[in-house]
């Protein structure tokens, strides 16, 4: 038998994209194959037989599919496992083992996960003349990817990025983190090249059930552009903020390479529409630069303030979103893992803990009201996130190596649309949640001093147990073991002044709540550092649901987190390719017209 690993490809055989030749021996998917934490390769195999009841000659080879830990059970955890297995069984016999297991539903033949273009090839008009290329705006995943299957499919987009490219974005972001340059607008943890995923954790999974071909093809484009092979089997893989860094760089490569134009320090400024349909011609740029467009794919994420207001301004369709607010909690990350493994902490297979967690409140005045762990990022750092100056937003994020001390989690409150129309300059603003959302991180930023420290506190302090003077960041006896990783820095505060006070009383409501989930979750020396509100776009722009195009400005296609469609770097990067669809089969169309 071939051993685990090598080809880890959800096909019969190791093959690309676009094309394969079938394997003439049967592949079938197993799932949920569970075995002990300390089992040895051959376990696995001999597992493998004793589940289907086959003799060992009949397994030909095992493929890692995916891998997960099931710690239900703290005392006996287990890994579970989806593999490929090809059998040596001729069709007969291949029918009879599927007949024996009919019904179950972690035995079925291997599924098809080949992602396959819409189209063919560009267009080309009948005049011989090269129609206007897309345009895509916005250098995160969700634009990244829509620009990478225009490319793939023929169509040479230009991608424009109002932010700097990733190796100097990266300069500037820690060079403000570490108090060596001034915080710069359009040049942050926000903005430039990779979006606001590239200091992140780079989490690859998500709540959404997408197609799997989305998904393989997503993964194996990363994969592709530097990230590390094993973000194809792992459960809940993730990247790392500085491989991120490399990722994106690859994906700006390979764009290129197929004709496309990617260009930064590109800030969208207006759109160019039709007099009588309001459909996009072009646009106009900061610089006073108008491009002519065939398609525009707006890519812009969930802070691009400026760049709604003008949307709003130009009468695109545009509503106001709910999202959730909140602070980070900092614990020692062997707190975390001893809660979550038990006495398989600092097993070498299992790597830091993660945790998720959710109550619902039933205080006086908080029914409905929920809290929610956010982001959560073992062995990571909080950092700051403002994109304007004068807020102070915080984050998480890890390298690949999740080796940092602390673990730590957004914890955040949804907030309605009823919270957010009193800031609104009518009913039914639009924008009224990113006024919300300003509010509070200028309330925060005063509350660090103004020099973009952020306000910290200690959960005793927060929840009344001590004074709100006792809080701080390293001052008070205990301390110590838990060391602030904002930066740039923290400050001593009350963050009771720097949130609405029904999402203090929910937090104050969870954490003892959490404390039972979790020993030690809710101990005095615990931080808290605010404010967390980027949590997902405050706006949304309507798009049909077929063609995904602007409910009010054809050619152009809201996607990805800005737009209200996606939810972190995987779904973000398949609405891209999404979009991406749907442009293509619309140019195909128009040039056949």
């Amino acid at each position: 038998m071939a051993p685990l690993g090598g080809c880890v490809s959800g096909s019969p055989e190791p093959r690309g994209l676009q094309q394969g030749i079938r394997d003439p021996r049967t592949v079938l998917r197993l799932s949920e194959l569970k075995l002990p934490l300390d089992h040895q390769e051959a376990d696995l195999a001999a597992a493998v037989c004793r589940r289907l009841r086959i003799p060992p000659e009949q397994l030909r080879e095992v493929r890692l599919v995916k891998r997960s830990v099931d710690a239900r059970r703290a005392a006996r955890i287990s890994l579970v496992y989806s593999l490929d297995l090809v059998l040596e069984l001729d069709a007969a016999g291949e029918q009879r083992l599927l007949r024996r297991f009919a019904g179950d539903p972690h035995l079925r033949p291997t599924p098809d996960t080949v992602y396959r273009h819409v189209v063919d090839g560009p267009p080309h008009s009948a005049t011989g003349a090269e129609p206007p290329r897309p345009i895509v705006v916005g250098a995160g995943p969700c634009g990244y990817f829509a620009a990478l299957l225009l490319a793939q499919m023929g169509f040479r987009p230009l991608l424009l990025e109002r932010g700097k490219d990733v190796r100097r974005r990266s300069a500037d972001t820690f060079g403000f983190w570490r108090g060596q340059q001034p915080f710069n607008p359009e040049s942050n943890a926000q903005f430039g090249e990779g979006g606001a995923g590239t200091f992140s954790d780079g989490k690859l999974y998500s709540q959404v059930s997408e197609p799997k071909a989305y998904v393989r093809k997503v993964l194996e484009e990363l994969v592709a552009a530097g990230a590390n092979a094993e973000i194809l089997t792992l459960h809940r893989p993730h990247i790392g903020t500085f491989k991120l860094a490399t990722v994106v760089r690859g994906l700006r490569r390979r764009i290129e390479e197929l004709g496309g134009e990617v260009r930064f320090g590109s800030l969208l400024d207006g759109l160019e529409l039709d007099p009588a349909s309001r459909a996009v011609r072009g646009v106009h740029l900061a610089d006073g630069t108008t491009l002519e467009a065939g398609a525009v794919v707006l890519a812009i994420g969930h802070s691009a303030r400026d760049t709604f207001a003008m949307l709003q301004s130009a009468g695109v369709a545009l509503e106001a979103k709910p999202f959730a607010i909140g602070l980070r909690i900092e614990h020692p990350q062997p707190l975390i893992d001893r809660a979550r493994w038990g006495p398989a902490a600092g097993h070498p297979r299992l790597g830091p803990a993660e945790y998720k967690l959710v109550h619902h409140c039933a205080g006086p005045g908080l029914e409905g009201r929920s809290v929610y762990s956010f982001c959560m990022c073992p062995g990571g750092l909080v950092v700051g996130a403002a994109s304007e100056p004068g807020g102070v937003v915080t984050n998480g994020m890890s390298q690949h190596s999740r080796n940092e001390r602390n673990a730590n989690s957004g914890l955040v409150v949804p907030v309605s649309l009823d919270d957010l129309r009193p800031y609104g300059r009518d009913r039914d603003d639009p924008l009224a949640g990113i006024a919300f959302q300003r509010h509070w991180e200028q309330r925060a930023f005063v509350a660090g001093g103004g020099t973009y420290e952020a306000p910290a506190q200690q959960v005793a302090a927060f929840l009344g147990r001590t004074p709100p003077g006792a809080a701080s960041g390293g001052a008070t006896e205990g301390q110590a073991s838990i060391t602030p990783s904002y930066q740039p820095g923290v400050r001593p505060a009350d963050l009771r002044t720097c949130l609405p006070s029904y999402v203090v009383a929910a937090l104050q409501e969870a954490l003892p709540a959490f404390e039972r989930r979790i020993p030690g979750f809710a101990m005095d020396e615990a931080l808290l550092t605010g404010v967390e509100t980027r949590t997902s776009s405050p706006v949304r722009l309507p798009r049909h649901s077929e063609t995904l195009v602007s409910r009010n400005t054809p050619g152009l296609y809201p996607a990805g987190e800005g737009a209200g469609y996606a939810g972190g770097i995987l779904s973000a990067a398949i609405d891209g390719i999404k979009v991406a669809e749907q442009v293509a089969l619309a140019l195909s169309a128009c040039s056949k017209g």
